[in-house]
């Protein structure tokens, strides 16, 4: 497993715009894949987006696709996430994720990742 990092985190308005970032503590194959999660109080974690760090393939929740991008940087072993055009309801402590590309990534399934980081919160006022 490898040690995560999230930041960017902050208060926002909707409409506005956010970016957060994790850094992986290595380069391995413990992070070939990794992903954003959210939870919101009350609710179960969920997945937001993933992408393969070698082939930069990605994959979005319907909830966020054309509002959020995920992005690698290899130098950096980090991973990004974009937001764009923020909700009332993206509201939530947001979650990295990182392991093998094992089964379940694509369909953001949180039993697909081992490496959690602690997590940035989100909070997005109307």
């Amino acid at each position: 497993q490898v040690q995560l990092v999230e930041s960017g985190g902050g208060s926002v308005q909707a409409g506005w715009s956010l970016r957060l970032s994790c850094t992986a503590s290595e380069r391995s194959s413990s992070s070939s894949c990794m992903g954003w999660f959210r939870q919101a109080p009350g609710k179960e974690r969920e997945g937001v987006a993933a992408i393969s760090t070698g082939g930069g393939i990605s994959y979005y929740a319907d909830s966020v696709k054309d509002r959020f991008t995920i992005a690698h940087d290899n130098a950096k072993n980090t991973v990004y996430l974009q937001m764009k055009s923020l909700k009332p309801e993206d509201t939530a402590m947001y979650y990295c994720a990182a392991d093998l590309c094992r089964g379940g990534w694509r369909s953001l399934r949180r039993d697909a990742f081992r490496s959690w980081g602690h997590g940035t919160q989100v909070t997005v006022s109307s």
